[in-house]
């Protein structure tokens, strides 16, 4: 199973920096580790308030404990709270391998289907959906697709995109047939120095 998981990181006031210095150092040994043997895909860092130290990571694991296992592993856990999102396949998962594009892209898709809208209606737009992710899939800005826990009268995807910037990815996504029921939040991703995908560009 696929996980994304944000780290939060709470540094305790006084520590000296060259503790801090050396459990980076450890953090990205072990990165690097994970990365070999499977459990960690991607890391990135979101936008960040002052003072923030925050990471978004894709993470692979049997299950939750499997999980929990490989997180509390990495030596910046001493000081950190993590949050897991379970992510489910998506039927228009592109599956494209991971590289270090110049500007990444986490959205949030929620489909609310309008009252009215027959099962015609949504199946003929599921369809054009489908064919629209094949083709921006097919040009490089559509990297993977999943389906996060639905909500009691809509559902949920997480996608991850490459685009020259954030303009050029908002007219992708309003290229969307399913836009009209959708809305979207976006997360520019910036580069993290222990991302698997960076080291091996």
């Amino acid at each position: 199973m696929e996980y994304l998981v944000t780290m939060t990181t709470q540094v305790p006031d006084g520590t000296a920096d060259e503790v801090v210095r050396e459990v980076r150092r450890r953090e990205a040994v072990r990165s690097s580790e994970l990365a070999g043997q499977g459990h960690l895909l991607r890391l990135w860092r979101p936008p960040l308030q002052p003072g923030e130290w925050r990471t978004l990571g894709l993470f692979t694991a049997a299950d939750e404990v499997e999980l929990e296992a490989v997180l509390a592993s990495m030596p910046l856990r001493v000081w950190r709270s993590d949050h897991v999102g379970s992510l489910a396949a998506h039927p228009n998962d592109p599956g494209l391998t991971y590289e270090a594009p110049a500007k990444e892209f986490l959205t949030t898709f929620e489909v609310t289907v309008p009252d009215g809208a027959s099962e015609q209606e949504v199946a003929e737009l599921q369809a054009r959906e489908a064919e629209r992710t094949r083709d921006l899939a097919d040009q490089g800005h559509l990297v993977r697709l999943w389906m996060l826990p639905p909500t009691a009268d809509s559902w949920r995807a997480l996608g991850l995109w490459r685009a020259d910037d954030g303009d050029q990815l908002q007219v992708l996504l309003k290229s969307l047939p399913m836009d009209q029921w959708m809305t979207t939040d976006t997360t520019p991703l910036a580069e993290h120095p222990n991302d698997p995908a960076g080291s091996q560009a």
